[in-house]
């Protein structure tokens, strides 16, 4: 069981889940989930698919942005935008530790226009360091200024 960490209103970062943890999602208030990790990472890691047919059957929404070793993408960080713009109610992201998944989540805060410091405190709170992305964070909050 995957611990749900929150990291800013309406967004939770997990480590792995598995399709039992779909239905603690749905008790969580969880409207959607975010998977961050590409199928086949590991040989005991679920596949996608069978975390998507738990979220479909428990009427939660599905959205994958694998992010593997060549980092984020401005596209990965625009589909977590969307994702976070459009759901009614609170989503969760999921990878092998929550970090890529938190990252990810500061990248689309920054491509907002939002305070990067308070993207990097509220991480930090739930213990993840988005030092690896504030150079990335400063261009998306520059280009969103512009």
């Amino acid at each position: 069981m995957s611990e749900f960490k929150p990291i800013a209103d309406g967004f939770f970062a997990a480590g792995q889940i598995d399709d039992g943890d779909i239905v603690r999602a749905k008790q969580a208030g969880i409207v959607a989930v975010v998977n961050n990790r590409p199928d086949g990472e590991v040989p005991d890691q679920p596949p996608g698919d069978t975390i998507r047919a738990a979220a479909d059957e428990a009427g939660l929404a599905y959205t994958a942005i694998p992010i593997g070793p060549n980092g984020f993408s401005l596209e990965d960080v625009e589909a977590l935008a969307s994702v976070l713009d459009t759901a009614d109610g609170s989503v969760l992201g999921f990878c092998r530790t929550g970090t890529r998944s938190t990252l990810l989540w500061a990248l689309a805060q920054a491509h907002k226009g939002r305070d990067l410091d308070e993207v990097a405190g509220k991480a930090a709170e739930a213990g993840y360091d988005v030092s690896p992305v504030r150079p990335a964070m400063e261009q998306l909050a520059a280009r969103a200024r512009s």
